[in-house]
């Protein structure tokens, strides 16, 4: 009788348990239809109740995740493919579905260590392999953390002779991490694809400038030029090197060119304007300063510029303003203090005048020493700032 019983009990057991099976597989069905046809909305409805029937069950989750992300709503898919990896992490591409939610959400902090799993378990070569070690790549290069993105673009590079974006990506990476003479063997490497990439002769000019080789890398943006005149910053970085060579015409035309191609570019806005400033052309320099650091406030040049035409004008209060805004952006430049202290000179504030024109005659002799050393010691001379900021 007690055994007939525990019989009974069993298969009460196994018949609740098969209709509980099949009254998830109906219902799971029921919402996979509802995505094939896109009605998102009432397919996550559908996932949503299956995930409280059913809490201990990954699928619901991962599936809802799936849904937010194929909607782009990547933070919130996040969460829920966690949960699902924490209730099966064996469940096939949930990882990867994880790893490729963070990258695309902006958490690239986070989805590296998923990506170095997902790396770590593929097969050596695999296109598997390939693809984690380029996610790896951007990721850390999305961070700035160019010395980590530069391996990993190296090698899927090396892996894919033929791929010209990766090509670009690394030699960014290498001018970044101050590695000039491998930003011009990959530059030669893009040259076999593409002897036309206006970017790679604007990457390879970069490097040449800061390696000192001023005709080389003036004669690379002028390539890029001619390859693609519409390509972002290749006028403006053109119209840089003429202008550090004070070859303030033929700068304006570039910086002008620029601006045809990009009305909004606040840094040829205000080297237009300081070309103009260097060629006597004050009035016309005015607008376009103030244009450039509206557009952009960082521009410490455009405020010392206007302070320059201001204070030639006797618009002392104004030149004042623009002068101590200057200052405050750029306070190791030694012509702001030196504009600073003539102007409170002018205006009659004796104390003030000196302390500039005492902090610009520090700057001056700081400078001469630093170079006299590093002459003396045999080093060159310290490389100025990139021509063009970077902007991954």
């Amino acid at each position: 009788m007690k055994r007939a019983t525990q019989t009974l009990t069993l298969l009460l057991l196994a018949a609740a348990l098969a209709c509980a099976q099949d009254a998830y597989v109906a219902a799971r069905q029921a919402a996979l239809v509802l995505e094939q046809v896109h009605n998102y909305s009432e397919a996550e409805t559908a996932w949503i109740s299956l995930s409280k029937t059913y809490p201990n069950n990954p699928e619901p989750y991962a599936r809802i995740a799936l849904l937010e992300a194929r909607q782009e709503h990547y933070n919130e898919a996040v969460p829920l493919y966690r949960k699902a990896i924490e209730l099966n992490p064996e469940v096939p591409g949930l990882r990867l579905n994880l790893a490729l939610a963070l990258f695309k959400s902006g958490q690239l902090k986070e989805a590296i260590p998923e990506f170095e799993a997902l790396l770590k378990s593929a097969p050596p070569d695999s296109p598997e392999a390939q693809r984690f070690t380029i996610l790896l790549g951007m990721s850390h290069y999305g961070l700035a953390d160019y010395d980590k993105a530069a391996p990993y673009l190296k090698t899927a590079a090396d892996r894919d002779p033929l791929n010209l974006p990766l090509r670009l990506d690394l030699a960014h990476t290498y001018l970044w991490t101050r590695q000039f003479p491998k930003v011009m063997d990959v530059y030669k490497e893009i040259l076999a694809l593409n002897p036309d990439s206006a970017e790679a002769d604007m990457i390879a000019g970069e490097a040449l400038d800061e390696m000192k080789d001023n005709e080389g890398s003036t004669k690379m943006f002028r390539a890029a030029v001619k390859a693609n005149p519409k390509e972002p910053n290749a006028h403006f970085g053109l119209g840089y090197l003429l202008w550090t060579q004070k070859q303030y015409p033929e700068a304006a035309i570039e910086f002008q060119a620029e601006l045809a191609n990009d009305p909004k570019h606040a840094q040829s806005m205000v080297y237009l304007g300081d070309s103009l400033l260097q060629l006597n052309k004050a009035e016309e320099a005015r607008p376009l300063l103030v244009n450039g650091v509206q557009v952009d406030s960082s521009l410490w040049l455009g405020d010392l510029d206007l302070g320059i035409i201001d204070s030639d004008a006797g618009r002392n209060a104004d030149a004042l303003r623009e002068l101590e805004t200057a200052a405050r952006l750029k306070p190791d430049e030694v012509n702001v203090h030196w504009r600073l202290g003539r102007l409170y000179r002018t205006m009659g504030r004796k104390e003030e005048a000196k302390a500039e024109f005492d902090k610009a005659s520090k700057l001056n002799k700081a400078a001469d020493e630093d170079l006299y050393k590093k002459l003396a010691n045999g080093h060159p001379r310290p490389a100025p700032q990139p021509a063009i900021t970077p902007n991954p």
